[in-house]
């Protein structure tokens, strides 16, 4: 029910004529092509734009605050997809240092969890509320240097699904793996996506 397959919506520049790629990573519930839609406030110059499909529009069935075996085989099909997005970016020339992520709530989790577990030189991360996956993070899993790459991570506080206890544990990881972080932390902020957050992506990430 939660195996993934590679089911890809492209806007954008055509893979093979861009000078980076963006990856876009939908939440619960939403599509591809909901996640797209954000492109017309983004900077996207030159950038080929991949969008994956999660089965049954779901990522992993419970919160990402659940025990990672409880929401197994789904989240490693998922993490699968994605790392089978970006051999594909790389096979096309694109480096790695010219890769970015973007996710909203369960795509943020899966786009985080993602890039700390691959830890490099990318060209950058969005977050919009989201955090590390697990019960409890296993420090282990999560290897490699990121080398200064730009991460974004906004959030509502409170949250109905994102404690911003985990985003900022999720911020620690990453500031220990060497990402220049820099968390926005909306109080009162219902669980989207505003104006003002997609203006901070531009600003520090997609610029």
């Amino acid at each position: 029910m939660y195996t993934h397959s590679k089911d890809v919506v492209r806007s954008g520049v055509p893979l093979k004529d861009a000078k980076r790629a963006l990856i876009m990573i939908h939440g619960r519930g939403a599509t591809p092509e909901s996640i797209i839609s954000l492109e017309e406030h983004l900077y996207l110059i030159d950038t080929a734009i991949l969008a994956p499909r999660a089965a049954n529009n779901s990522w992993y069935p419970y919160s990402f605050m659940a025990p990672v075996e409880d929401n197994q085989p789904a989240l490693d099909s998922a993490l699968s997809v994605i790392n089978g997005l970006v051999d594909d970016v790389v096979a096309q020339g694109i480096e790695r240092k010219n890769i970015y992520f973007l996710g909203f709530s369960q795509g943020a989790c899966l786009a985080l969890e993602y890039v700390t577990r691959h830890a490099d030189t990318y060209g950058g991360m969005i977050a919009f509320t989201g955090g590390l996956i697990g019960k409890e993070l296993e420090q282990g899993n999560y290897k490699g240097d990121f080398n200064n790459t730009p991460v974004l991570i906004t959030t509502g506080d409170p949250d109905p699904h994102v404690p911003l206890s985990r985003v900022e544990e999720s911020v620690a990881i990453l500031k220990k793996m060497n990402a220049r972080v820099d968390l926005k932390v909306y109080r009162g902020r219902v669980h989207t996506i505003q104006i003002e957050e997609l203006e901070l992506a531009n600003e520090q990430v997609l610029v």
